[in-house]
Order: structure tokens, then C-alpha cells, then sequence
């Protein structure tokens, strides 16, 4: 379980449902687009998976009133072709909020806690995001928190189709930031 000033971190459960339901049934930006549900059915489903996936997916709660407002996930991989062995010290979290939690510093609050947790609990040594282009939210966000843009990929991914059904292709930027970076307070969070 990971706590924040207003937010708690912790594994799904089966009373996580309605707040669940809630928000995976809104209009979600492009890229969580695929995670929409659109029935009880599909939800139910989706709940199974998050409390399967243990400590993989987390939901996040508003402390004053306990409910799940988003959720967190984040799976440890190698930086290493899969031949190899190589430590899994890498992390590509992922965080998404029902509309009406957006635009109240929750994400930035919740990543600071997860950035904490997976560099100091889970050892993490590299932690790096994905952002689409014009999710200028998400960039401040992570430049905020110390975050450095690596590169960006032209027309790397296609999460939505045109009237036509083609794939429109958007093109991705990566963010990351080492333990090293994190501990020597290179990044905003230690100013703010």
C-alpha cells in the first residue's frame, strides 16, 4: 500500500466495482481508449484482471472519501533482450483517472508515491513513460517530476481509426528518469 497526502495505492478488490465501472465506461484520451468497458460484463472482467494481476495494478482511493478514482499499474521488465539475462529494474507506469479527478493534481501526487515505492521498495533503477504529443497535461506533469524527454517516435502508434476506418498514427514521446536522478533531487517534487 502506498499512502499520499489525499491518495492510497493499494491492490483492487471486489468492492472496487461500481467506482471501477464508473470510470472505465467514460470517453478516455486515444490511448486508453481499448481499456473502455461497455457493459457490466466487460467490467466484471476488467475487475477480475486488476486483482489477478496483483500488485501489477493498483487503484487509486481518495483518502476522505475511499473511493477508487483511477488506477496505477506498473510490471517490471528487463532493459535487455529477453535471451539475456538481465535484471528487472525498469519500470513503464501507467495511471489513468475517471473525468472528474483530472486536473486536481492527483497524478502527479500518485506518481510521486509510485516513484517512491518502485525506486526505494522494488529497487527500480530506470522508470520511463510514453506520452502522446498533444497530451501537454501529461508532459508538465512529467517534466515536473524531474522527468527527462528522450525522443519521440513519428507516427509510432495508432489507438483510434478515421470515418474510413485507417489508423490515425500519433506520434509518441518517452519520458524517464534514473534512481540516481531521483535520490540527488534533480527533480521538481523536491521544491515543491
Amino acid at each position: 500500500m502506498i499512502k499520499t497526502e489525499r491518495l492510497i495505492l493499494r491492490p483492487f478488490c471486489e468492492a472496487d466495482y461500481d467506482d471501477l465501472y464508473e470510470y472505465l465506461s467514460e470517453e478516455q484520451v486515444h490511448c486508453f481508449e481499448c481499456m473502455k468497458v461497455k457493459n457490466e460484463g466487460e467490467a466484471r472482467a476488467a475487475l477480475r484482471e486488476r486483482i489477478q494481476g496483483g500488485e501489477g495494478y493498483l487503484a487509486i482511493v481518495e483518502n476522505k472519501t475511499g473511493k477508487v478514482i483511477g488506477e496505477a499499474s506498473a510490471e517490471a521488465e528487463s532493459a535487455m533482450p529477453d535471451e539475456f539475462e538481465a535484471p528487472r529494474d525498469t519500470y513503464c507506469p501507467c495511471l489513468l483517472f475517471g473525468s472528474k479527478y483530472r486536473g486536481k493534481g492527483y497524478a502527479y501526487e500518485a506518481m510521486v508515491g509510485l516513484y517512491d515505492y518502485l525506486f526505494y521498495e522494488k529497487n527500480a533503477r530506470r522508470i520511463y513513460i510514453y506520452t502522446e504529443e498533444d497530451n501537454l497535461s501529461c508532459q508538465k506533469m512529467v517534466k515536473k517530476l524531474g522527468m527527462r524527454h528522450e525522443g519521440t517516435f513519428v507516427e509510432f502508434v495508432s489507438f483510434v481509426n478515421d470515418e474510413a476506418g485507417n489508423p490515425i498514427y500519433e506520434n509518441t514521446m518517452q519520458f524517464a528518469i534514473l534512481k540516481k536522478e531521483w535520490e540527488t533531487g534533480i527533480t521538481g517534487r523536491c521544491s515543491n
